[in-house]
C-alpha cells in the first residue's frame, strides 16, 4: 500500500507497553495520529513523558494531548484515588480496584471526536483482555458495541472503525510482537504507583515482569532502581 493511500488512524497511546506495541502495529499499516489522555492517574506525569518520547520515535502526522480531569474527580479507582490501595495482585473473578469506571468509553469518545474532525478512518487501542482481568471495558464485545455506537453517532459520510490488534493476545505475545515490530519498549511505563523507578510490586509491574520472562527477553527498564 503506497503511503499516500494509507488511511489515517488515531492511535490511543497511554505511554504503556501495550499501547506502544499497538501503535507500532498501526504505524506499519497506516498513517498515524497519536492521542494521549491525562485523566488524573497516579503516574500521569510519567505517562505523559513517555508519550512525548514515543511521539519523537514514531513521528506521527499529528499528535494531541487531552485533559479529562473529570475521571479523576469521579474517582472510584485506585489509579485515581490515593485513598484506595493499589493491589499487588488480581483477585480471580473480581474486578480489580485499578479499573477506572468506564474509562475506555471516555477515551474512545475523545478519539472518535478527533478522528471525525481530522478525517481518520480508524482508531487503534492497545486493549488486552488477558492483561486486564475483569475489566468490563477490555472485552471484545465492548469494542464491537463501540463500533456500532460510533456508526450511529457520527456523520453519515464518516466511517470510523475501532481496531484492537492485541486483545486476544497473552502478555508474553505482546512482548514478542513488540520485538518483531521494533517497538521501543524502553520508552514505556507500566507501574501503577511510581514515576522514577518501577515499584515491582503492583499487579501491572508483576504482569510486565512475567511477560518478559515468559517471552525470554530482558525488560529494558530492569536497570532502573
Amino acid at each position: 500500500m503506497k503511503a499516500r493511500t494509507k488511511p489515517l488512524t488515531v492511535a490511543l497511546v497511554s505511554g504503556g507497553m501495550d499501547s506502544c506495541v499497538a501503535l507500532g502495529w498501526a504505524a506499519a499499516r497506516y498513517r498515524v495520529a497519536m492521542l494521549h489522555v491525562n485523566y488524573g492517574q497516579r503516574t500521569e506525569a510519567k505517562e505523559l513523558e513517555c508519550f512525548g518520547r514515543l511521539v519523537g520515535h514514531f513521528r506521527p502526522e499529528t499528535s494531541l494531548v487531552v485533559d479529562a480531569p473529570h475521571l479523576g474527580r469521579i474517582g472510584g479507582s485506585s489509579l485515581t484515588d490515593r485513598r484506595i490501595a493499589v493491589p499487588s495482585d488480581d483477585e480471580p473473578g473480581e474486578i480489580p480496584t485499578t479499573y477506572v469506571p468506564f474509562r475506555n468509553a471516555n477515551l474512545l469518545a475523545i478519539a472518535t471526536s478527533w478522528a471525525e474532525t481530522i478525517g481518520a478512518e480508524r482508531i487503534v487501542i492497545g486493549a488486552v483482555e488477558q492483561d486486564a482481568p475483569g475489566y468490563p471495558d477490555c472485552r471484545p464485545a465492548f469494542y464491537e458495541a463501540a463500533n456500532r455506537l460510533i456508526a450511529l453517532g457520527t456523520r453519515p459520510d464518516t466511517h470510523i472503525t475501532v481496531e484492537t490488534p492485541l486483545i486476544a493476545m497473552r502478555k508474553a505475545d505482546v512482548v514478542r510482537l513488540g520485538a518483531e515490530l521494533g517497538a521501543p519498549l524502553g520508552l514505556t511505563w507500566s507501574c501503577y504507583q511510581n514515576e522514577s523507578a518501577p515499584c515491582r510490586q503492583c499487579a501491572s509491574c508483576r504482569r510486565r515482569a512475567e511477560a518478559f520472562e515468559e517471552a525470554g527477553a530482558a525488560d529494558p527498564l530492569d536497570g532502573l532502581r
